[in-house]
């Protein structure tokens, strides 16, 4: 077993679409397992690939969602396709699924079927609401899901005080990562069987939003809806250049921070001089703050609060985080040559894994279809078979 390819030698059937289902696939593909992402030859694959600007067939979703897998076409409504799936699930560790609860059974494909036929298998189903219950049926996206857990409700615009969801697919990616530790733990325990055995493994964005948002929900319920206030201006704030995150969690940072904005009479005035105090007089506090922090430069604010052990972080786009010296340093980041695009993408390294490179097939994201032909190819399908359902459109391969 290597570090660098743990799941080398499995083999994974990836039907999910969006991000959370493909982003766990992703994961299993990074580290060396063989994962075909079967995805329908018309209207564009997996939608994922159409979501905003898109890039021959790719979109930003999709380069990350279909990296390091082998790309099939196959159209499931036709008995043609059908049959080729089940040469896929043939000797499958790993099969996945994100269809709206119920359609999957349609097809002929739910886990009672696939499991008769391949007893070992590991079978994942991922759904916006869970597979029962009254919501089950309802379609849903990371956007509906930030709303219905409740995490649009902390935050609320500045000048508006209305809800608004966070911009990144936050649900989507952590239950991409909850999928992730599902499954591997799984095979973990399978690879220790003389007899592997399935299992069937459900999880749904609801259900990631209320494990990403834990510890304010049980802090939320406990605290019946009144948050305890912080006892320091944290927060972003205004300077003369920019923006700048401040946050302090101990009382001791009280001191030190007075000192680094030059305003130790805060540290002496009685109404702020306490925890209670201060929170009590917050929005008084924060008054004051405001306009001193806005009358210096994020670098001198950076510099003063770092050597006194306060935490801090200039407010960057996405591009200036990119730039950021930090980010060479620790080598984070990669930057791939990706099918339709002339540009380098920005592509976060694997944790424990080496480095991404271009042209491997870790660091690659196949277009719709592209490995079409080696994989029916594999799976027993001769040329004139092939060229047969092309022709038929039960498969696709790139145009």
């Amino acid at each position: 077993m290597d570090y660098n390819a743990a799941f080398a030698g499995l083999k994974v059937i990836d039907l999910t679409g969006g991000v959370a289902g493909p982003s766990c696939a992703m994961m299993l593909a990074q580290h060396g397992a063989d994962v075909i992402k079967v995805e329908t030859p018309h209207n564009g694959g997996d939608w994922s690939r159409i979501l905003g600007r898109t890039y021959g067939d790719h979109s930003a979703f999709s380069f990350f969602g279909t990296m390091g897998k082998r790309a099939l076409a196959l159209d499931l409504k036709t008995e043609k396709g059908k049959e080729v799936l089940w040469r896929l699930i043939d000797g499958a560790d790993v099969f996945m699924e994100g269809f709206k609860p119920g359609t999957i059974q349609k097809y002929g494909f739910g886990y009672d079927a696939v499991s008769a036929k391949n007893p070992g298998i590991l079978y994942y189903s991922i759904s916006g609401f869970g597979q029962t219950g009254p919501l089950a049926a309802r379609p849903a996206m990371d956007p509906v899901l930030q709303a219905f857990t409740g995490i649009v409700t902390e935050n609320k615009g500045e000048h508006d005080n209305h809800p608004h969801r966070i911009a990144i697919s936050l649900i989507d990616m952590f239950s991409g990562l909850l999928g992730f530790q599902a499954i591997s733990t799984s095979l973990y325990v399978r690879r220790e069987q003389a007899v592997k055995q399935g299992r069937y493994i459900e999880l749904s964005l609801m259900h990631g939003g209320a494990m990403l948002s834990v510890i304010r929900l049980i802090a939320n319920y406990l605290e019946h809806g009144v948050a305890q206030r912080t006892s320091m201006p944290n927060g972003v704030f205004n300077t003369s250049n920019g923006q700048i995150n401040i946050t302090m969690v101990r009382p001791g940072d009280w001191n030190p921070f007075c000192k680094a904005i030059e305003r130790m009479d805060l540290f002496d005035n009685p109404r702020y001089a306490t925890h209670k105090v201060r929170g009590d007089n917050l929005d008084e506090l924060l008054d004051i703050v405001r306009p001193v922090i806005k009358s210096r430069t994020t670098e001198w604010l950076s510099e003063r609060l770092t050597e006194r052990g306060i935490m801090n972080g200039r407010v960057n786009s996405y591009e200036e985080f990119l730039k950021e010296e930090q980010v060479a340093a620790t080598g984070i980041m990669a930057w791939l040559a990706q099918p339709g695009i002339s540009e380098l993408v920005p592509m976060p390294n694997i944790p424990g894994l080496p480095p991404l490179v271009s042209g491997t097939r870790r660091a690659h994201a196949p277009r719709v279809g592209e490995d079409t032909r080696d994989v029916l190819g594999e799976h027993g399908y001769g040329p004139a078979e092939i060229a047969e359902m092309i022709a038929r459109k039960v498969v696709g391969v790139p145009g």
